[in-house]
């Protein structure tokens, strides 16, 4: 496990333990949480939830029909 040192100005390190004392863990608890959520390569499981939530929501393809062309793009 790794271990990082980072400094905070004094403002931002009270606002980090009232958050930790809310949460009930630990100061490395709570950045490493943060850390992973700030890092996610997914959408969470209640965004993805919603998928389809919206049965009268148009589909990529009829809202594509409504916008002209693409601008051709640069070739390097």
């Amino acid at each position: 496990m790794g271990q990082i040192t980072f400094y905070l100005d004094e403002a931002t390190e009270a606002r980090l333990r009232v958050a930790v004392k809310q949460s009930g863990g630990s100061v490395s608890a709570w950045i490493a949480a943060l850390v992973r959520d700030k890092t996610a390569t997914q959408w969470p499981p209640g965004v993805a939830a919603l998928a389809g939530a919206w049965p009268d929501f148009p589909e990529a393809p009829d809202v594509r029909r409504e916008q002209g062309a693409d601008t051709p793009r640069e070739s390097w």
